[in-house]
């Protein structure tokens, strides 16, 4: 299968998964679902393509092993569609994990979803971002409302 397909499917998994942890409903074990098959899955795609890249290399045409010890050598693996493929999908399956805890945590907390939608988007788009937002807002912002 062709990188750029690789990609595409990826890609609107990801996209499929966001929008179920973000507007559906949290009950039958949606977190629960999302951790396991969403993060789960993503990260066992990823397992199998680092793997792929550790014995036949990231090249489009095969090659040796990536190096991840320099700086040249991580250029080199992104200048691969494979490598961006790989990559690509390392994000995606992390920044979903992170989501899947945010929205447990919040929940825990009795944050509503409506001031969780923004701060699951920024974690979709920008990762560590969203993490950051979340951690202040659920430490010091939630906290001081929650308790009046």
């Amino acid at each position: 299968m062709a990188w750029a397909t690789l990609f595409q499917i990826v890609n609107t998994a990801a996209l499929l998964l966001w929008l179920v942890l973000i507007l559906a409903p949290r009950r039958f074990g949606t977190i629960g679902w999302l951790r396991v098959l969403g993060a789960g899955g993503l990260s066992l795609f990823y397992v199998v393509l680092i793997t792929t890249a550790l014995t036949v290399g990231f090249g489009d045409s095969g090659g040796p092993a990536p190096d991840f010890t320099t700086i040249a050598g991580i250029r080199a693996i992104f200048a691969t569609d494979g490598g961006v493929v790989t990559g690509w999908t390392h994000y995606l399956a992390l920044d979903l994990f992170t989501g899947v805890w945010i929205a447990e945590d919040a929940d825990r907390r009795g944050m509503g979803r409506v001031a969780q939608g923004p701060i699951l988007a920024l974690t979709f788009l920008a990762g560590p971002a969203g993490l950051f937002v979340y951690l202040l807002a659920s430490r010091l912002i939630w906290r001081a409302v929650s308790q009046r």
